[in-house]
């Protein structure tokens, strides 16, 4: 009863202020919670994706509209053969499971693979085909599933598509800017994942881990780290993440007003401090 009447309390305090437009999520911790609680690698993703289902919704709810979660890293691939298959085969049923949830289509909810695809079994590459498929005309909610992802392969990957427009002459390289290399970055089709207002990782490690470099420094976006692994991250957990935004975002605006305080007060006694013996001139508007 504490818990469920601290989290509305902790709901209606961030409703009361701007919520971040775009969440990304590292959902480190699953292995580590199996190994504390002497079970296999599996269990905790099994664990982790039930997780994953509730902050796609906590993020629906609370009014953010895209929100990226870290599923497997190009890193990832390291890992053994049988935990590789056991994640692939639980990552493409949780996608078949999106694209049949009536959630899915009553709240419009758009769903994006990022990263390299083809390097994924082909029984998934079908599965995530399907899920984009069949919610690619909807516009309200953006979930972004990084599978096969690299931060520094992504940005590898949209220089070479620039560069190949170069040497087709459908890009001038003087033309290039910001926006041009953000146009290139995964997803391969469609709009571009934004730049990222919050990055929260679990699991005690305060790092990025090369997960969307581009949109996360380009933008200075606050982050949250936070010690539960993936698997006991709560509802509080999130509510306090976008806790943590929105008092970033006041003290920036406390940091501008202090700086336009300060610039005011320096032209005022400049302005007093100068001579008044030129002949002011005055214009008359009729």
């Amino acid at each position: 009863m504490v818990y469920r009447a601290y989290e509305h309390l902790l709901f209606k305090e961030v409703a009361r202020s701007d919520v971040p437009e775009h969440i990304a999520v590292i959902m480190d911790g699953n292995r580590r919670y199996a190994n504390r609680v002497g079970k296999l690698a599996n269990y905790g993703h099994v664990r982790g994706a039930s997780v994953t289902e509730k902050v796609i919704e906590w993020s629906y709810e609370v009014g953010v509209k895209q929100l990226t979660v870290y599923a497997f890293s190009t890193e990832n691939f390291n890992r053994s053969a049988d935990e590789k298959q056991k994640l692939f085969e639980l990552i493409g049923l949780k996608f078949d499971e999106l694209c049949q949830d009536e959630r899915t289509h009553k709240r419009k909810i758009n769903i994006r693979a990022i990263g390299d695809l083809q390097k994924l079994p082909s029984g998934l590459r079908c599965s995530i085909k399907e899920a984009e498929r069949c919610t690619a005309n909807y516009d309200q909610f953006y979930l972004n599933i990084a599978i096969a992802y690299g931060g520094r392969q992504d940005i590898i990957q949209a220089v070479r598509k620039i560069a190949e427009k170069i040497d087709e002459g459908q890009l001038d390289p003087e033309d290039i800017t910001e926006s041009t290399i953000a146009d290139h970055l995964y997803p391969v089709a469609g709009d571009p994942v934004p730049n990222v207002d919050l990055i929260i990782r679990t699991g005690g490690d305060e790092r990025v881990s090369n997960f969307l470099p581009w949109q996360t420094c380009g933008n200075e976006c606050a982050t949250y780290f936070c010690a539960p692994f993936w698997p006991e991250f709560r509802k509080i957990d999130f509510l306090r993440s976008i806790r943590i935004y929105q008092e970033r975002l006041i003290e920036k605006e406390l940091a501008i007003l202090k700086r336009n305080a300060i610039f005011l007060r320096t032209l005022e006694k400049r302005d007093a401090e100068m001579p008044h013996s030129y002949p002011v001139n005055r214009i008359r508007v009729v």
